[in-house]
């Protein structure tokens, strides 16, 4: 066998080698693939905090809001195709949501909610956009989303109790003062009653 022969012997062994590890590979990505598209992450029966009836009217003024936490809730259940469609439209949402805050829910502590539930949205999107995607990782990213959501709108509620606590008390104060001056009024009469007989 000449030199060129075996040469060309053992290229043509590397080259095999080298196909049959890229097939192998591939076929490990491919199964990698099909196994993520067969799994589901989130928790399709994870329930966001309702809406108290002080709020809602407000909160249907921001339109962006419904929208915003029909995707929220729609990342649960979805395997990883979906969710990488599912997380850039959620990703759109937000970025609407915080540009958008209505002067009523435009507080410090509202605005804060928005921006942590902005990065939780922006770093699933980044994890389900991987080229190795860690399952372990969506899922805790997609439970953080679902407690940043449930955060805000908890923070939403708290602003329509804190005002109602805050028109109560603003009324009873005004109320007791009305009944103080009522009260130094019938005693002021009286006493010019006194003097004048």
């Amino acid at each position: 066998m000449s030199f060129l022969k075996f040469t060309a012997l053992i290229f043509f062994a590397i080259v095999c080698m080298a196909s049959c590890e890229n097939i192998e590979n591939q076929n490990e990505e491919n199964s990698q693939n099909q196994n993520l598209e067969n799994t589901f992450f989130g928790n399709k029966t994870y329930q966001f905090p309702l809406i108290s009836p002080e709020a809602i009217n407000y909160v249907s003024d921001w339109a962006v809001f419904e929208d915003f936490r029909t995707e929220a809730f729609e990342i649960n259940g979805n395997n990883i195709n979906q969710l990488k469609a599912g997380s850039e439209r959620l990703v759109a949402r937000v970025d609407s949501l915080i540009k958008k805050i209505p002067d009523t829910l435009d507080t410090q502590q509202i605005y804060s909610r928005v921006l942590v539930v902005k990065t939780r949205a922006s770093l699933l999107f980044q994890e389900v956009n991987r080229v190795e995607v860690d399952s372990i990782s969506v899922q805790q990213h997609i439970s953080e989303m679902n407690i940043a959501t449930s955060n805000l709108i908890t923070q939403i509620n708290g602003k329509f109790e804190k005002d109602a606590i805050d028109f109560e008390r603003t009324d009873n104060e005004k109320k007791e003062l009305e009944l103080q001056k009522k009260k130094a009024d019938s005693i002021f009469k009286a006493e010019l009653k006194d003097n004048q007989n």
